[in-house]
């Protein structure tokens, strides 16, 4: 039974394939096993990842049929983790050779630890470096801290956990995008201790990817925050989780306003429409009472309500105003 087990969601990845398994392959620790989801990809992937299998039996290959997207390929990975901890490694990325090994020295160096993270170094398309993954805080943490370091990114959510946790809390795929963040939060929080490693996890920057796309899926980030908030409940986590997650919730719906107004005639009208529609839906659902002082009279934040017309008007009023400040 192999230590640690790698999840690998692959979608048309064969650019950038052999760098990623041939970073495994590299592994000063090899006590591993490597689970690998083609997402019915339409390029070479799969191919490739048949021929790493054929020749070394710590790669597994599962071949979906039909497009199921990050969240659940990972997800059909971790039910056959053997491992007693589990990272993610996206297709597109790569791990510098020490990185298990320096995360399981961490693990064994400090038993109360349940999730060690890995220093992320970012990367251009062609793989060259451009800055780590600025983290200001002491480790170890504990997991209440980490969790609430991770809802404003001073952590980032590259990591290695317990099997055991992350099979209690797999990955979310209420949305497309964005709720893999929060099976990172449920993570931390259920997490006695959070510690870091040295090992690099290289992480490519795509022009092309969501986050920097101008697209109606970023509006799924108010979908996923729904489900996190759900999740917390349904944990019966304390009220100062929950006020710290609901203040982080409601900043999103701002931004996602934000979002909407700066970009609605390059979204086109229907993709508007829906990002609107989604926008109405969370600021109907926050507890407004969970808001502090600022975030619930401050203009520009202040939630109205008993009228979304006049919540319409503040947003439109405040960010035509600061655009006018931003052009002087």
């Amino acid at each position: 039974m192999a230590t640690v087990t790698i999840l690998i969601a692959v979608y048309n990845a064969e650019q950038f394939l052999h760098q990623c398994l041939d970073s495994l392959k590299e592994q000063s620790f090899d006590d591993f096993q490597a689970i690998c989801v083609d997402d019915a990809s339409t390029d070479g992937s799969l191919s490739i990842l048949r021929s790493y299998a054929a020749t070394d039996s710590r790669f597994e290959v599962i071949s979906l049929e039909e497009n199921v997207g990050q969240a659940r390929a990972r997800n059909i990975a971790l039910e056959r983790a053997k491992g007693e901890y589990t990272c993610f490694l996206d297709s597109d990325d790569w791990l510098s050779p020490d990185a298990l090994q320096s995360a399981m020295d961490v693990f064994r160096a400090n038993e109360e630890l349940d999730c060690v993270l890995f220093d992320v170094l970012f990367t251009d398309e062609q793989g060259n470096a451009i800055r780590h993954y600025p983290m200001d805080t002491t480790f170890p943490m504990k997991g209440t801290d980490a969790f609430e370091a991770s809802l404003t990114w001073k952590i980032h959510g590259v990591y290695m956990t317990r099997t055991s946790i992350h099979q209690r809390f797999p990955y979310d795929d209420s949305s497309r995008s964005y709720s893999d963040d929060n099976t990172t939060r449920l993570h931390y929080l259920s997490s006695r201790g959070v510690g870091r490693c040295d090992g690099v996890y290289h992480y490519r920057q795509h022009d092309g990817s969501t986050t920097h796309q101008v697209s109606v899926r970023r509006f799924d980030y108010l979908r996923a925050n729904k489900s996190m908030k759900s999740q917390l409940v349904e944990l019966g986590v304390d009220n100062r989780i929950l006020d710290i997650y609901e203040n982080v919730r409601w900043l999103n719906v701002i931004d996602l306003y934000m979002f909407y107004f700066n970009n609605r005639r390059a979204l086109g009208r229907e993709d508007a429409a829906t990002g609107l529609a989604e926008i109405k839906k969370a600021w109907a659902d926050i507890e407004v009472k969970r808001l502090t002082f600022r975030n619930r009279y401050k203009f520009g934040y202040c939630p109205i309500r008993f009228s979304w017309r006049l919540f319409r008007w503040q947003e439109e009023l405040y960010f035509a105003l600061r655009s006018i400040k931003n052009r002087f």
